[in-house]
């Protein structure tokens, strides 16, 4: 039986592609891959794919013609922007996503920290367990279905999520899983990034547009997922902070130094903006005597965004899987064509 040939469309390290034919079946794969430093050695491999996995690089109309065996587009993450979806249904190639669960735990926490600060769930629980009650002048008593002391803490600042605001900095693939998420709860979702998504997308996710200080100045919740880089350092300062609403609450799960934590720490203090929900900081794990941890209105988290670990091998793993439902004429998850 001849093997399919499996082509990593992104230049893919030696030991990535010990660990991928380590998660395939033996003998029934051939696995490739272009050579980084030769952009020109892709096109043989094309002649001979039957599978293409890609993360980054773009499925275009030229790319799929120049592939006469290929049978299946799986992406690795949860987007089909850089796919030419007609071209590929013309053509008869199946189209398949794998959300990644790195990604996908990121996000979680993102909206765990959204959900946590509008119900001030850190004071409540300090509340509840330094019995506040007996400051009030409140006595426990039996509770029944009409009989309860219902929010007895007058908790000054608890709201729902529903029909707020949720701006997102960064729309990759973190992004569009907070998105998802956060659309399930109703909110209407903005997002900046550098170039936006094409309109069917928008619509199909149920996002906008916008430009950041619009985002900034129109969001209840705005929640950063772009990397690290000279770019995107300290890229919400002062100035940022200040377009924000006073009720707004800001939360930061991708790095630190996006942040301008000096700023930011002066912001909260003189309530410029309601609070923040952090599980990166300039220096980790955060200092214990960091002016942070003295703040009433902070959630912060010891970097947990990125779930129980092990998410690569989890990813390719997941990603993979599919690849064989498909060889072996399964049904494949996730599938847009």
């Amino acid at each position: 039986m001849s093997k399919h040939q499996l082509l990593m469309l992104d230049p893919t390290a030696e030991r990535d592609l010990e660990m991928i034919n380590g998660m395939l079946p033996a003998g029934e794969f051939d696995v490739t891959t272009p050579a980084a430093e030769d952009a020109g050695s892709i096109t043989d491999l094309l002649q001979n794919a039957e599978i293409l996995v890609t993360r980054s690089q773009p499925v275009s109309e030229k790319l799929l013609a120049s592939s006469p065996n290929l049978k299946l587009v799986q992406k690795y993450g949860g987007r089909a922007d850089r796919i030419d979806l007609d071209a590929a249904r013309a053509r008869d190639v199946a189209v398949a996503l794998m959300p990644l669960c790195g990604c996908i735990a990121v996000a979680e926490l993102a909206m765990t920290l959204i959900l946590a600060l509008s119900k001030q769930l850190i004071e409540a629980h300090a509340a509840t367990v330094n019995g506040a009650y007996r400051e009030l002048g409140i006595e426990p008593k039996q509770t029944s279905q009409r009989v309860h002391a219902f929010q007895w803490m007058r908790l000054p600042h608890l709201q729902e999520i529903r029909r707020k605001t949720l701006g997102i900095v960064g729309f990759g693939e973190i992004g569009t899983e907070v998105a998802k998420r956060a659309r399930a709860f109703e909110m209407d979702v903005v997002y900046h990034k550098r170039e936006s998504l094409p309109a069917s997308m928008e619509e199909h996710l149920g996002v906008r547009s916008v430009s950041l200080d619009e985002l900034l100045r129109m969001s209840d919740f705005v929640s950063i997922h772009v990397p690290h880089s000279p770019s995107t350092d300290k890229m919400i300062g002062a100035a940022e902070l200040g377009m924000m609403k006073s009720s707004a609450y800001l939360v930061n799960t991708c790095r630190g130094p996006v942040v301008d934590e000096l700023a930011l720490i002066e912001a909260l203090q003189k309530r410029v903006i309601a609070g923040a929900g952090l599980d990166v900081f300039d220096f980790e794990p955060l200092p214990f005597d960091s002016p942070l941890t003295q703040l009433d209105n902070v959630i912060l988290a010891p970097h947990i965004g990125g779930g129980t670990g092990g998410a690569r091998e989890k990813q390719m793993a997941d990603v993979l899987e599919n690849v064989i439902r498909f060889a072996r004429g399964e049904q494949v998850q996730n599938r847009l064509v």
